[in-house]
């Protein structure tokens, strides 16, 4: 069976990510020990709240290291919510800007909306080739709940995974729902929470692995 942990530091929807996985098929293991997190076949990196607090809890169990030893060995990791972001360079919140984990480029900042957060049911724009969107039509929708996004793309000048597969959303603007980049995926948006869509992306995510 195939082994995932969600990386438990403190943020996130531990209990509904390791239920959500259970049901499509993975033996789940909710956990910050880092043999456990390296040695998994799928590492799963929650996060609610704000990027500052998500980073500091992250470094209390030194799990931006556990992060980068796993995509340096090619073994997958998956980002949720504010877990996705903090895998960019940097977050702003309030003016005030947090270093991230920098696999990706860029920057997460406030959505530019009239109403914010962004919260409910969306579609998403996925591109042709993705993994974690594979079978799921144009008409899928999938449960947000945030306030910040990336909402651009930053290609680095060297990057050091193949080039990502992006996939965006709307509202107020674009902004990113969710990218696959060689062993690194990650989404926005909550797909424990997104009924039968989420599962069929983690079902996805979960036979990639295997």
């Amino acid at each position: 069976m195939t082994r995932v942990v969600v990386l438990d530091y403190g943020s996130g929807n531990l209990r509904s990510a390791e239920r959500a996985l259970r049901r499509v098929g993975a033996e789940v293991e909710v956990t910050a020990d880092h043999r456990a997190a390296l040695e998994c076949d799928g590492l799963v990196v929650p996060g609610v709240g704000a990027f500052a607090a998500c980073m500091a809890g992250l470094r209390s169990v030194q799990g931006e290291r556990v992060i980068g030893q796993r995509l340096a060995g090619g073994r997958p990791v998956l980002g949720v919510c504010v877990g996705m972001q903090i895998l960019f360079e940097r977050g702003i919140e309030h003016g005030v800007e947090t270093d991230g984990c920098g696999q990706w480029p860029g920057t997460v900042d406030r959505l530019q909306a009239e109403i914010v957060p962004h919260m409910g049911w969306n579609t998403v724009r996925a591109p042709a080739g993705s993994v974690l969107f594979d079978g799921l039509g144009a008409d899928a929708r999938f449960y947000f709940v945030h306030s910040y996004a990336a909402q651009s793309w930053e290609l680095a000048a060297q990057p050091p995974l193949p080039e990502p597969l992006v996939t965006w959303a709307e509202h107020g603007g674009d902004f990113v729902a969710a990218a696959e980049n060689g062993a690194l995926a990650a989404t926005q948006f909550h797909p424990e929470k997104s009924g039968d869509a989420g599962a069929h992306l983690l079902t996805n995510w979960v036979k990639s692995l295997t």
